[in-house]
């Protein structure tokens, strides 16, 4: 399938605004000058060499890391001059994160962590739920603790609790990188539809040329900020 290329936003305002936003570790510098836009109803994908930093920019643009400089508005929120209350308040509301490690909560029920992010905003939608899971090829299997499913299920359990409270921003880490070409195309195009049809936002950290394939742009991270790809 060919990527989308033209994107109409549904509401004012970018997406995701990341100005001058530079890390780094021990003062050993990550990266630097960070500037990236994402406008509402826009697939982005970000390449870049092992250890570059893109999983640490993920976590920053999320307020889950503190970066040394900079800013981070995400669908409005300001990320890092807010509270943590209110840093997470607009995680709740505002953003799905597909993190490359899943982090399911091993206690729950595989529809249980699909349902989570509805919980948390008081608007639990049993049906959502299910539709998500069958969108993800995880039909029946609701039920299952995550210690019952191989990487790859958990991998889309991790996708289907990012898209089910219809956030502002998706942010994917590697998110096809446990799944078989097949399924890595139709969990992309799952990603590409809740975009379109939501007018979210999502930005795909990749090693997979074909994921990239299917963005609006590709962008490439650097030790001094982003580039195209």
């Amino acid at each position: 399938m060919q990527p989308l290329r033209s994107f109409a936003p549904t509401a004012s305002g970018p997406a995701l605004q990341v100005t001058d936003l530079a890390r780094s570790y021990d003062a050993v510098p990550v990266f630097s000058q960070v500037n990236l836009l994402l406008a509402r109803g826009e697939f982005v994908a970000l390449l870049g060499e092992s250890g570059v930093g893109k999983s640490t920019l993920l976590n920053c643009i999320a307020g889950l890391d503190s970066p040394d400089s900079g800013r981070v508005l995400l669908a409005g929120a300001d990320m890092l001059s807010a509270s943590e209350p209110d840093r997470a308040r607009a995680r709740r509301e505002k953003l799905g994160f597909v993190f490359q490690a899943f982090h399911l909560l091993p206690h729950l029920s595989v529809a249980e962590n699909v349902a989570l992010p509805l919980l948390l905003l008081g608007q639990p939608d049993a049906s959502r739920v299910e539709t998500l899971l069958a969108e993800v090829g995880l039909a029946g299997l609701g039920q299952r603790s995550p210690a019952q499913l191989s990487g790859g299920q958990l991998q889309r359990v991790a996708l289907a609790r990012a898209l089910v409270h219809k956030p502002a921003l998706i942010l994917a880490d590697e998110p096809t990188g446990n799944l078989d070409p097949a399924t890595a195309e139709r969990m992309l195009d799952l990603l590409v539809a809740q975009v379109r049809a939501e007018g979210a936002a999502c930005l795909l950290v990749t090693h997979s040329v074909t994921a990239a394939a299917r963005a609006d742009r590709v962008l490439r991270l650097t030790a001094t900020g982003i580039v195209p790809g």
